[in-house]
């Protein structure tokens, strides 16, 4: 099936481009958000991700900083020019981060979150779904069909990784279902190797494997100095292994005939 584009100002999701989202996995500090968005930028990225409100399986993890790093955001987005994906995690809080926001991203624990997905059907943004950690497929599919039942048409797709029986890994990376989601539906793909297989050594060789899958893009979580981040430190790459991870897909994006789409 035909993959429909999605324009965002000048930057084209689907088709023909191949789009990156990279940065921490929280905004921590003004310093260390901006200095990875001035990175990335140099070394080409799409469009800068962070988040602010985290959800988090343990109560005493780092939970974001929410409103308190809203400022950090705008002063980096106007420095950069770099559009923003952050994670929206009630549906209160599109009022407040529809501002900040050019991409609402549902994490896989709100897949299933029905109330925010009937919420964000009447945003006129792009929404980027990820995939429950348990969810099939199927219930992938129709949860984006919840989005699009109101003026959001623009859903990204993100296979994010799925809890089985192995513990090597954090998740076990489905590559399979990007390409079979790219055969039967007509939504861009992308893959998030961070959280697919939670371990930064791996970031890079599943990166190019989703690349052979047809995946539309990559998730990835960059860090200054990721043995010091707040969260996910052990499955976040610094900015010389996201520049090696660039170089590397680069040749076997034109193999595909894919064009990497770098803000400007």
């Amino acid at each position: 099936m035909r993959t429909r584009e999605i324009q965002l100002g000048p930057l084209k999701i689907g088709r023909s481009s191949f789009t990156i989202f990279g940065g921490p996995c929280s905004v921590e500090s003004y310093e260390s958000f901006s200095q990875v968005a001035r990175g990335l930028k140099e070394v080409g990225v799409t469009f800068l991700r962070g988040g602010l409100f985290k959800l988090r399986t343990n109560p005493d993890s780092f939970q974001g900083l929410g409103y308190e790093a809203f400022d950090f955001v705008q002063r980096t987005k106007k420095e950069t020019s770099l559009q923003f994906v952050t994670e929206i995690s009630d549906p209160r809080q599109v009022g407040d981060l529809d501002p900040i926001a050019d991409i609402f991203q549902v994490g896989s624990r709100n897949m299933h979150n029905y109330a925010l997905l009937k919420e964000l059907s009447q945003v006129e943004k792009p929404v980027l779904l990820k995939r429950g950690f348990c969810a099939t497929v199927e219930e992938w599919l129709l949860a984006a069909d919840y989005l699009r039942q109101g003026r959001c048409q623009d859903v990204i797709l993100c296979e994010r990784g799925i809890r089985t029986f192995d513990s090597t890994m954090r998740n076990t990376l489905d590559l399979s279902a990007v390409a079979f989601v790219k055969q039967k539906s007509d939504l861009p793909v992308i893959v998030d190797p961070s959280h697919g297989t939670g371990r930064r050594e791996l970031v890079l060789p599943m990166s190019l494997a989703a690349v052979a899958a047809g995946a539309d893009g990559l998730l990835i979580e960059v860090h200054p100095d990721p043995e010091k981040a707040l969260s996910d430190g052990y499955q976040t790459i610094n900015l010389d292994e996201y520049r090696t991870l660039v170089h590397q897909i680069t040749p076997l994006l034109e193999i595909f005939g894919r064009t990497f789409e770098k803000a400007e």
